[in-house]
């Protein structure tokens, strides 16, 4: 696993985490919780793409 992955969702998540508290102190609940989705779909999407090239890595490894 590559270690610059580990870094970007951790970035991304304390950035998250931070503009999340900023918006809760700041009476914007809703904004604070469409700003905690959004980050948790551009993490999902990083994923996904390093699952796939998992798959086809795996694909490639046995001739498919």
């Amino acid at each position: 696993m590559q270690v610059d992955l580990i870094f970007k969702i951790a970035a991304i998540g304390i950035l998250v985490a931070v503009l999340n508290q900023l918006l809760i102190r700041s009476g914007r609940e809703e904004q604070a919780m469409m700003t905690n989705l959004a980050g948790l779909i551009v993490v999902l999407m990083i994923l996904l793409q390093e699952i796939k090239k998992l798959f086809d890595m795996v694909k490639s490894l046995f001739g498919f």
